[in-house]
């Protein structure tokens, strides 16, 4: 439970995307939650914190998961053969109406926030429902487990079934509202996030006062964005007047023109809206394992990572049918090999420095200065022992990193901190 501790291992980390850090049988010094650096021997002035040795294990930066629905936890795996809208039609939408039940929604999250804090990730950014008692309820489980997150009470006023829309504008706003009031300044661990849930669930005067809120209360937003054809598609039907959907958002004020912005996927992103997210700095959560199980496609991650755009990784549970984001790094070098094979040869598949960068430092940017050991950076970490997964002659920390990318799962993990902090 310290803040001041050293911890010894094999420590592994992005200085920038292309850039992996290793650091064989070394010590990473943390003091007050934060990264002193990396040292060979422990200089006299941290002599007596306390060390935890893991031996011959991989020291990480803890994940960050920029994008899922912590509702659809409970259903991840079902209609997986389906396209984004029918899935959220069919799946998604009356499985979210059941947390209008705080009994449920108490079952229901209680199962989550388990299942996220045994993972690699430290930090997230969720999507609740429409429902506030039950997204306090969500917010209440995620304090408990001691991750760094941000949640958002569910907007969404038109084109959604009766059991779960909100009757008009003003009751979502006058709802979000009072969802703000109950939770400021309730937690330690958990912030608020406004979140619409996307351009066709929202109207045109929700859009508006949202925009406003974000400006007065300074509150981040997230939110999607060109996901799926047809939805693209939709919105322009619904918004004639722009080029493009993020401008739908940026009409509003929605499009991180005044707070932080997350939008995931962005798989159908180009010129004008390149420029836009660009423009104002907006986080861009790549999704690839819903990508491929909802036919949406395969985002251009490698155009993202050239203009130096803020990106990072998310599992988008239940799109994603596996909370690891260690899973996902591996699922993002899969998919950039079949764009770069079937759609663009000119855009090179991804390098595990890339996608470890976008899991940890990229992702973690959202947050501030976190996802690297580097000096300054609060200490997250995870421990991961690879010593079930034996090799007949000894291998690179680089390649042990690699695999434990492609084959590890929960239970090698053996330890993990966030801001200093031991949660398990």
């Amino acid at each position: 439970m310290e803040r001041n501790l050293i911890l010894k291992g094999n420590l592994c980390y992005s200085q920038d995307s292309k850039n992996l850090i290793m650091a064989k049988n070394s010590f990473l010094i943390c003091e007050n939650g934060k990264s002193v650096g990396i040292f060979q021997k422990i200089p006299e002035k941290y002599q007596n914190f306390i060390i935890k040795d893991y031996g011959d294990c991989l020291i990480i930066p803890g994940c960050t998961d920029l994008h899922l629905h912590a509702p659809q936890f409970a259903f991840r795996g079902f209609g997986m053969d389906l396209e984004l809208l029918d899935w959220l039609e069919n799946i998604t939408f009356p499985e979210e109406a059941k947390y209008a039940d705080l009994e449920y929604a108490d079952r229901a999250y209680q199962m989550f926030a388990e299942n996220i804090k045994k993972s690699a990730t430290t930090r997230a950014v969720i999507f609740g429902t429409i429902h506030i008692k039950s997204t306090i309820c969500l917010m209440d489980y995620m304090e408990k487990t001691g991750l760094k997150t941000y949640i958002g009470k569910v907007n969404m006023d038109q084109n959604a079934p009766e059991f779960l829309c909100e009757k008009n504008a003003g009751d979502s706003l006058r709802a979000t509202k009072e969802w703000l009031e109950q939770v400021q300044n309730r937690y330690e661990n958990v912030k608020p996030i406004l979140t619409p849930r996307f351009i066709p669930s929202c109207s045109d005067k929700l859009l508006l006062e949202l925009g406003n809120m974000e400006k007065q209360m300074k509150i981040p937003v997230q939110s999607h964005l060109s996901e799926n054809p047809d939805e693209i598609s939709w919105v322009h039907e619904l918004h004639p007047d722009t080029d493009c959907y993020a401008e739908a958002y940026d009409k509003y004020g929605l499009l991180g023109n005044h707070e932080k912005t997350i939008m995931a996927h962005c798989i159908y992103s180009e010129n004008k809206e390149l420029e836009l997210l660009k423009r104002d700095s907006v986080w861009i959560a790549h999704c690839p394992q819903s990508n491929v199980n909802l036919a949406s496609g395969i985002a251009p991650v490698r155009t993202y990572l050239e203009n130096k755009m803020n990106i990072g990784l998310g599992t988008d549970i239940a799109g994603g049918f596996s909370e690891s984001i260690l899973r996902t790094m591996g699922d993002a070098i899969q998919m950039s090999k079949i764009r770069w094979r079937l759609v663009d040869q000119t855009q090179a598949p991804l390098k595990l420095e890339e996608v470890f960068f976008m899991g940890t430092k990229g992702g973690g940017s959202f947050f501030g200065k976190t996802g690297s050991f580097e000096k300054g950076h609060e200490m997250d970490a995870v421990i991961l022992d690879d010593t079930d997964l034996p090799y007949p002659h000894s291998i690179s920390l680089r390649q042990r990193l690699e695999r434990m990318i492609y084959l590890s799962d929960d239970r090698h993990i053996k330890a993990k901190y966030v801001k200093g902090k031991q949660i398990f």
